[in-house]
């Protein structure tokens, strides 16, 4: 979280946002954000809403599956990460994650399925 500078900034009861700068340490070598700085954003604001948005405290959340499209390219600012969530089951959740720009125009489109355990 400290790497990337990443910052949690709105919570409701469905979905958990977060931002991100873009800046030289999350660049690709041609000056764009980086996909797989995008996908850790991404996987970072679904981590952390599902397990805030756990009614059960008591267990621990693990990924299973992250895919993402980018779509849109950027250079500087700020790319904002809101996971909302699909599907709440007994076992595993479905997480959207839209990222988009500082215009909040759409940057990515990520799936994020997570895992419910009990805690050890």
């Amino acid at each position: 979280m400290e790497t990337l500078e990443i910052e949690y900034v709105a919570i409701d009861a469905d979905s958990l946002t977060a931002k991100m700068p873009v800046s030289p340490k999350v660049h690709q070598p041609d000056g764009v954000l980086h996909g797989g700085a995008t996908l850790a954003l991404a996987e970072s604001v679904g981590s952390a809403a599902a397990q805030v948005l756990m009614a059960d405290k008591q267990v621990q959340i693990r990924g299973l599956e992250l895919s993402g499209n980018h779509v849109k390219s950027v250079r500087s600012g700020y790319v904002w990460a809101k996971a909302t969530i699909l599907h709440r089951g007994k076992t595993t959740q479905l997480w959207q994650i839209h990222v988009t720009d500082d215009q909040a125009a759409l940057v990515s489109v990520v799936k994020f399925t997570t895992m419910i355990l009990n805690r050890d």
